[in-house]
C-alpha cells in the first residue's frame, strides 16, 4: 500500500460494528425519520441514515440539530453533513456528536446543480485537498465513528484513488462508494463494482458499496464480487421495503421471505399515521409524503405508470389508500418485482431522483 499518504490517526476498524451489514442510504428529502422508523420496524437493516444536513452560512446550532438527531431505538444512526467551510463542518460535526450521532457522515456524493454551484457533494471531488481539509478539521471534532461517502470521480473515475487516498488520511474510519461519476447523475449508465472491488481491496479500512442493489440478491452477490464490508440501499429499498431483511436472511444463509401484500398494505398505513402525526393531523404533508413513497413502489409493478398517473392525482388521504388497495387486490403476486431475485419481466428501475 505504498500508495497510501500518511495518516496521524490509528486505524480504529478492520469491520464494521454493526449488523446486519446493511445500511439504509441517505436520501434528500425522503429519509426522514418516519421513513427510518418503518424501515427499522420490518429488520434487517444494520445502520440508519438521515437526510445530508446543509452547512452553508456558518455551524449548525445544536437546536437545529436536534432536529435532525432522531433517533430508532435499537438501530444506530448516521448523521451526514454537506459543506466545504473546514471551520463550519467542523464544529456541526461536534454538534451532531454531541447531539448524540452514532456516525458523522460527509456528503462527497451530491451530483446536483445546486451542489456543484456551491462546490459542496460530488463537486469536492474535483479537489482532493480540499476533501482532505474539511474532513480532518472535522476528524478533531468527532470523537466517535467518523466516515465520507464518495462517488468514483468528478468526471472520470482515474482519480478515484487519489480522492480516496486523500480521504483516508483525514481520519475517516470507514468510507461508502457509489460507483457513479458526477456527470453520471442518478441513472446515466449502470454502477461498476470493480471499482468498490478494487478501494475494497486497497484500502486497510471497511468500505461500503453502494449502486444498483434492487433486489436481496444483489446485496449478496455485491458483497460477493466486491468484498466490501456492508452494503448500503436507497432506491431499491423505496421500490421494496422488504429488501434489508430480505438481505439480511440471504447473508445469513437463509430462505428469505416471499412479499406479503398484506404486509405491505400495512407498512405504508403506519407510515401514513407516523406522518399524520408528525404534521399535527395536517393531511396534506402526509399525502404528498405518501405519494412520494408510492412512486417508488410503482417502479416494482408491472406496467405501473397507469396506476401511478392516477394515484399522483389523489387529493385525499383515503383516496390515495384506495388506490393502493385496489391494485394490491387486482394484480397477481407475480406482477410484483418484491422477491430476492428480480422479476423476468422486470426493468432497469428507477423513482424520483435524490441523493443516494
Amino acid at each position: 500500500m505504498t500508495w497510501l499518504r500518511p495518516r496521524p490517526y490509528p486505524l480504529r476498524l478492520t469491520e464494521l460494528p454493526f449488523s446486519p451489514p446493511l445500511v439504509q442510504a441517505p436520501m434528500e428529502g425522503v429519509t426522514n425519520f418516519q421513513v427510518r422508523n418503518a424501515f427499522a420496524r420490518l429488520g434487517g437493516v444494520g445502520l440508519l441514515t438521515t437526510e445530508f444536513v446543509r452547512v452553508s452560512s456558518g455551524a449548525l446550532t445544536e437546536k437545529v440539530m436536534r432536529r435532525h438527531v432522531l433517533k430508532t431505538p435499537g438501530v444506530p444512526l448516521a448523521v451526514q453533513i454537506m459543506g466545504n467551510e473546514p471551520d463550519f463542518m467542523a464544529e456541526s460535526a461536534r454538534v451532531a456528536a454531541a447531539c448524540g450521532a452514532d456516525v458523522v457522515d460527509v456528503n462527497l456524493g451530491c451530483p446536483t446543480k445546486r451542489a456543484l454551484k456551491g462546490n459542496v457533494g460530488a463537486a469536492m471531488l474535483r479537489d482532493p485537498e480540499l476533501c482532505h481539509r474539511v474532513l480532518a478539521a472535522m476528524r478533531e471534532q468527532v470523537p466517535g465513528l467518523f466516515s465520507a461517502k464518495i462517488r468514483a470521480g468528478f468526471e472520470e473515475t482515474e482519480h478515484v484513488f487519489a480522492i480516496a487516498d486523500a480521504i483516508r488520511a483525514s481520519g475517516v474510519d470507514f468510507l461508502t462508494v457509489h460507483p457513479r461519476r458526477r456527470k453520471d447523475g442518478f441513472r446515466e449508465g449502470t454502477c461498476d463494482w470493480r471499482i468498490i472491488g478494487l478501494l475494497a481491496e486497497k484500502l486497510d479500512l471497511p468500505v461500503i458499496g453502494n449502486g444498483d442493489v434492487w433486489c436481496a440478491s444483489d446485496a449478496r452477490r455485491m458483497m460477493q464480487e466486491t468484498g466490501c464490508a456492508a452494503v448500503m440501499i436507497g432506491r431499491g429499498a423505496m421500490r421494496n421495503p422488504f429488501i434489508f431483511r430480505q438481505s439480511a436472511a440471504l447473508l445469513r444463509g437463509e430462505e428469505p421471505e416471499k412479499p406479503d401484500l398484506v404486509a405491505l398494505l400495512a407498512w405504508y398505513r403506519q407510515l401514513a399515521a407516523e406522518c399524520l402525526e408528525a404534521f399535527g393531523g395536517h393531511e396534506g404533508g402526509t399525502l404528498a409524503r405518501l405519494k412520494e413513497a408510492l412512486v417508488y413502489l410503482s417502479a416494482s409493478v408491472r406496467d405501473g405508470i397507469p396506476w401511478r398517473s392516477a394515484m399522483v392525482r389523489s387529493t385525499r388521504l383515503e383516496e390515495c389508500f384506495g388506490h393502493l388497495e385496489r391494485l394490491l387486490a387486482e394484480r397477481p403476486m407475480e406482477d410484483f418485482d418484491l422477491c430476492a431475485e428480480r422479476a423476468p419481466w422486470a426493468k432497469n428501475p428507477g423513482g424520483p431522483d435524490c441523493s443516494e
